[in-house]
């Protein structure tokens, strides 16, 4: 029996009977929720502190929004405080001193001319462009409207955009998105100032989910903005990167890479611990939302659930590879975590690094 990871829309389930009997996927509404959530319309969730994001599908966009603005002020505003190169996950496109090259440097800046000069490597440090062009690709698609950790993938994805909006949004930049849910793809152009980044936000959030059965396109989205080029810089990716079929190479990297070469690249990864690993629930019935199929998953069975998490790692470590080719920072966010912590860390992480090239 073949799984495809990551695609199943299951949750976490008890066995049905002290039997083991057939544990079913739970329902998309209700996936990822966990007593004492808030009243639904309040925006007020007595679970603070746990580092989920806002259920947008629980109150108010306008409400939701701005208390996860909030939170992002309150919990990054004082870690990040700096200059825009701080805040900005890159290091901006204007060339500016050549200096030696020290391992890790990204070889894409090596200073030729100079290196032939004195015959010692160099690179070519860039500075901040005064005012930035951020876009947005968000992957909205079916595989992403599932959650067993502390909110759904949705929620994660959208929150993550918000934080990439409320570090990069000030001074003049500007902010633009590709939306796309393998049904539709909305654009958005890039507008500066809080105001539009604020209408940016709450159009996304109310994306309507795509049908069951229809396959997101990361690829074609990205397309969007290779063709016609725009002015350099910094283009932002929030995804699951699942891709077509496990095994086959992952359809959005082509694309991916060519955007590498004319922008500094983030990709934001979205992740649920059930693409990761199975736990013992007994017989589970899941279906993978992209295409319909439902599956009979033997959870019981040790060697299976093996099976299912070195096939999970594989498929992540491919992912990672990908990013990697394309140029891109990885940045992982789980549903089980805290994950504006994660974004604390990978923002300081690059500041130490300064190299504004692919984490490593």
């Amino acid at each position: 029996m073949i799984l495809r990871r990551g695609r199943a829309r299951a949750a976490e389930a008890a066995p049905d009977g002290a039997d083991g009997g057939t544990a079913t996927a739970t329902d998309p509404g209700t996936a990822g929720a966990t007593p004492g959530s808030g009243t639904p319309g309040s925006g007020i969730d007595p679970r603070d502190g746990d580092g989920s994001p806002p259920h947008f599908g629980e109150g108010p966009a306008d409400v939701l929004l701005q208390r996860l603005e909030l939170t992002v002020r309150r919990r990054l505003d004082g870690l990040l405080q700096g200059d825009h190169l701080g805040l900005v996950p890159g290091s901006g496109t204007e060339a500016g001193d050549s200096r030696t090259y020290h391992p890790g440097d990204d070889v894409r800046r090596m200073d030729w001319p100079v290196t032939a000069r004195t015959q010692v490597p160099h690179v070519r440090e860039t500075i901040a462009d005064r005012e930035l062009e951020t876009w947005a690709v968000v992957d909205l698609s079916a595989s992403l409207d599932f959650g067993t950790g502390l909110c759904d993938k949705r929620d994660l994805a959208i929150a993550g955009l918000a934080a990439v909006s409320h570090l990069t949004v000030r001074g003049g930049n500007r902010l633009g998105a590709v939306v796309t849910t393998g049904e539709r793809v909305d654009r958005y152009p890039a507008q500066p100032g809080r105001l539009a980044a604020d209408r940016l936000l709450r159009a996304v959030v109310a994306t309507p989910r795509a049908s069951t059965g229809r396959r997101g396109d990361l690829a074609a989205a990205l397309e969007t903005l290779r063709r016609p080029p725009r002015r350099r810089g910094l283009v932002v990716v929030v995804s699951d990167f699942l891709g077509s079929d496990a095994g086959q190479t992952a359809d959005w990297e082509r694309p991916l890479r060519g955007l590498g070469t004319r922008h500094e690249l983030l990709a934001i990864e979205v992740v649920d611990p059930r693409e990761l690993e199975l736990p013992d629930v007994g017989l589970l019935t899941v279906r993978d939302p992209e295409s319909g199929q439902t599956l009979e998953v033997p959870t019981g069975d040790p060697e299976f659930r093996a099976r299912y998490a070195a096939g999970a790692a594989e498929q992540r470590r491919a992912i990672a590879a990908g990013l990697r080719r394309a140029g891109a920072g990885h940045l992982q966010l789980r549903t089980d975590r805290d994950w504006l912590m994660d974004v604390v860390r990978f923002v300081a992480d690059r500041r130490r690094a300064g190299s504004g090239g692919a984490s490593r």
